[in-house]
């Protein structure tokens, strides 16, 4: 017995190690790494799932799953997206980088931030549970109402999403909390919000958009789940409601929370930049003032997502104008970037690519959103094809490519490992291709008249005479309407996509078995993160260092250096 008992424990140790590491941690790293693992599984489902919808729309006229099966991937495709996979890689990143980047230990509040991703990952399993409750939600990422009420005769799918997503809700303002009061509050000596890096300083005013935007989504989701369990009709017009007032509430909450997603990836994308144009940001205070500006601007342009529904024509043309505001400030930050290039001596290495990659297609989206923000034009294309296109070019050209610059160049941080250069100029390229090979024609599908949300479509259009021979109908004149071929290329550039996130996942796999040592600092950048060992210990630095300017490690570097002025 006295031998068997060590044993047992031996063979415990992992399981214990496991759970006592992991699954009661406070360390804020991590906790970053947990987010940025569920983030990815989350990602692999909503990806199947927007094959399948792909796959659908690749022929005219299929049959290849069912309208209402279509509509559950089409709604748990776009949820996941935007509220597990995004928003909680961006949260990772924050809660690994931030205290390392303002020299703290750790989150102001080390339990509520275990706590907060808790509930996000909860919120975000029972969202999925609804497939195994009669069917997942099939009410649009969005469920607008009345759709909302009277899916409540079907199943209780539209209940699963209301609730993941209040769970996971709770969530986001907890870590929002966390993020605003540490940054506020556990600064090093001598680091004045002036002198934060700009991915702190974005976090920073991310968070604040977090606080205002998301009370009022939840607000919204309790109303609709008493109009479904109590009868209460705040949404559905038969009964005195208002289905207006549900987008109003929603996209209150849905326009910022673009802002929320992007602020972070502009965080990200200032830094990258920089560091690999070995020249310091062009107008830091700029880029600063322009991130205040987007943050305040941001909550006054929700209504143009609803030129359509019937507004007055003061309030179009308030919100079109609003609309057309907050491209200065992006404007400025784009103009900045492209201001740090110039003349800098670049290093086209995986992050840098992919931050140019971000830079590119971002700009891409938004002119299109400035065209969207015409209310005339917005009439036209709305609920087209054209706004998908949109949309994708701003949150998956824009942020994901951000996210992606973010990945490879803190991935050295988090691991001690540097990924593969080879492979990640493979990953870039495939992702680029098959980024504007599946969005690009979704722009020329909108403005030939294609909706969106639509299970199937005809090859053509005909039209039909009566003959009064007794002949009955017959089709004569019969037009492409153009759709099928735009539908194809995106189909397939959907699998370069697939084949792109495959490649990244082999990086990784690859670089943690056999992947070269990075060091403290890989990139020979100035950011205190880059001042402790890669990974960083529990306790972050042996002693809290002392800042005096906005590039701390690379000041003490390079003391001397001509080409870097000291602030």
């Amino acid at each position: 017995m006295a031998i068997a008992e060590p044993e047992l424990q031996h063979e415990l140790r992992p399981a214990r190690w496991f759970s006592h590491t992991w699954v009661t941690t406070v360390d804020h790293k991590q906790i970053g790494i947990l987010y940025l693992l569920s983030a990815v599984g989350f990602m692999v489902l909503g990806g199947l799932e927007a094959l399948v919808i792909r796959m659908q729309l690749v022929f005219a006229d299929l049959h290849l799953v069912s309208p209402r099966v279509f509509n559950q991937f089409f709604t748990m495709h776009g949820t996941t997206m935007i509220f597990f996979v995004v928003m909680p890689i961006l949260v990772g990143f924050a809660n690994y980088i931030v205290p390392l980047q303002i020299g703290a230990r750790d989150m102001a509040f080390p339990r509520m931030n275990a706590f907060s991703y808790w509930l996000f990952l909860f919120g975000g399993l029972l969202l999925n549970f609804s497939f195994l409750a009669g069917g997942a939600p099939d009410v649009g990422w969005f469920a607008y109402a009345p759709l909302t009420e009277y899916a409540f005769s079907r199943s209780a799918a539209t209940d699963y999403w209301i609730i993941g997503l209040l769970v996971s809700g709770i969530g986001s303002v907890g870590g929002a909390v966390n993020l605003v009061t540490t940054i506020l509050c556990l600064r090093a000596p001598g680091m004045k919000l002036s002198k934060v890096p700009l991915f702190t300083w974005m976090m920073l005013f991310t968070g604040l958009e977090m606080l205002i935007a998301f009370p009022p989504l939840t607000a919204a989701q309790i109303m609709l789940l008493f109009d479904r369990q109590f009868g209460a009709m705040f949404f559905d017009p038969q009964q005195g409601g208002s289905a207006v007032l549900w987008q109003h509430l929603f996209w209150f909450f849905g326009h910022p929370e673009v802002y929320i997603l992007a602020l972070p990836a502009f965080g990200i994308i200032s830094e990258v930049i920089p560091v690999f144009s070995r020249k310091v940001i062009f107008g830091y205070e700029s880029v600063a003032l322009a991130t205040v500006a987007i943050a305040f601007i941001s909550f006054g342009v929700w209504a143009h997502h609803m030129f359509s529904v019937g507004m007055s024509r003061t309030l179009d043309v308030f919100f079109s104008a609003a609309t057309f505001l907050i491209a200065i400030p992006t404007g400025i930050k784009v103009f900045n970037w492209i201001a740090t290039l110039y003349g800098g001596k670049l290093r086209l290495q995986a992050p840098m690519l992919f931050a140019l990659g971000f830079l590119s297609m971002f700009i891409i989206g938004g002119l299109t959103g400035i065209m969207l923000a015409a209310a005339p034009v917005d009439w036209q294309l709305t609920d087209t094809y054209f706004v998908v296109a949109h949309f994708h070019y701003v949150a998956f050209g824009g942020i994901l490519f951000g996210l992606m610059a973010g990945g490879y160049y803190w991935f050295p941080k988090m691991t001690g490992k540097v990924l593969d250069e080879r492979l990640g100029r493979w990953n870039f390229w495939l992702l680029l291709a098959g980024f504007n090979l599946t969005f690009g024609p979704m722009h020329i599908a909108g403005i030939l008249g294609m909706p969106r949300r639509i299970y199937t479509y005809t090859a053509w259009r005909a039209q039909q005479y009566a003959y009064t021979t007794g002949k009955g109908w017959e089709v004569r004149n019969p037009t492409d309407v153009g759709w099928e071929i735009w539908n194809q290329l995106a189909t397939l550039g959907a699998f370069v996509l697939g084949a792109a996130f495959l490649v990244f996942f082999w990086n990784i796999y690859r670089t943690l078995r056999r992947g070269p040592d990075a060091g403290p600092d890989p990139w020979d950048a100035w950011t205190l993160e880059w001042a402790t060992s890669s990974p960083p210990p529990a306790y972050n630095f042996e002693t809290i260092p002392t800042v005096r300017s906005r590039r701390p490690l690379w000041d003490e570097k390079h003391p001397d250096d001509p080409d870097w002025k000291h602030e």
